[in-house]
């Protein structure tokens, strides 16, 4: 158990401090419209701008804690050398999302760091530190994962579409529009879907999961995003409670498979 929670806070600490970094580097950008539910970041230093420094130095604490944790880790459960080198990249990728001079949001790089720290980088730390190894088990899910997070990442930009072009934020809804941001959601979606459709009936009876629970659960998300596709609003309002929907529908499907996950692994 303490190797979980001490996975869990090195990772929990690295993610905190992307939400404090965003909205210190963000903050030119946020401040031309409002924030809604999922995207538009968190509005407080857009509100108080007095606590951007403050920001920036938790940002910065809660990586370096992150960093000093991991070393910890390595030494008491005798992680591979190359377990810091991960670490020291998830929380670099983060920072970098929207700090100079990288920027990575802003260099037709979001989306391509959102589905690697999704899809792979997190998801395989924490088998990494339950498992001390990362196989072929391990990344069973890291096909659907980066089409997932492809999914959230497209959603969260359609709302910000007038912001982020004033702020010359080059994000793939940006370049082509709130109806491809759509359609590209609902197609991720339909793959991720399909995955495990096909992995009920490849791995039937090979593997140690109920593939075919996975593949309903996952039709919550998937409807929402089909019926995107189809309605493709693109004024900002509708668009943006349609992308609330699917965020909804997604972080459903997501709490129902840790759920299920849990009950597995604890009988």
């Amino acid at each position: 158990m303490l190797r979980l929670i001490l996975g869990y806070l090195i990772i929990f600490l690295g993610h905190l401090s992307i939400s404090f970094s965003n909205d210190y580097f963000d903050m030119a950008v946020d401040s031309l419209g409002s924030p809604t539910l999922f995207s538009g970041g968190s509005g407080v230093l857009v509100k108080y701008p007095h606590l951007r420094q403050p920001a920036r130095r938790i940002a910065i604490i809660l990586i370096l804690c992150s960093l000093v944790l991991a070393i910890f880790y390595a030494f008491e459960f005798a992680m591979p050398v190359w377990f810091l080198g991960y670490v020291l990249t998830g929380n670099l990728l983060g920072w970098f999302y929207t700090a100079p001079p990288i920027r990575l949001s802003y260099r037709k790089l979001g989306e391509a760091a959102n589905v690697f720290a999704s899809g792979l980088l997190i998801p395989g730390l924490g088998y990494l530190v339950m498992r001390g190894v990362i196989d072929a088990n391990g990344l069973i899910f890291s096909i659907p994962l980066m089409l997932y997070g492809l999914a959230f990442i497209i959603s969260v930009e359609i709302p910000d579409l007038e912001m982020d072009r004033q702020g010359h934020k080059s994000t793939l809804v940006t370049r082509c529009g709130r109806g491809f941001g759509f359609r590209m959601v609902g197609l991720s979606l339909i793959l991720a879907s399909a995955f495990f459709f096909c992995m009920a009936w490849w791995l039937a009876n090979n593997y140690p999961l109920e593939f075919r629970f996975l593949a309903l659960a996952s039709l919550l998300p998937t409807a929402a995003g089909i019926i995107g596709a189809i309605k493709q609003p693109l004024e900002r309002q509708p668009a943006t409670h349609m992308v609330n929907a699917t965020i909804i529908s997604l972080a459903a499907f997501l709490i129902l498979t840790d759920s299920y996950l849990i009950v597995l692994a604890t009988h």
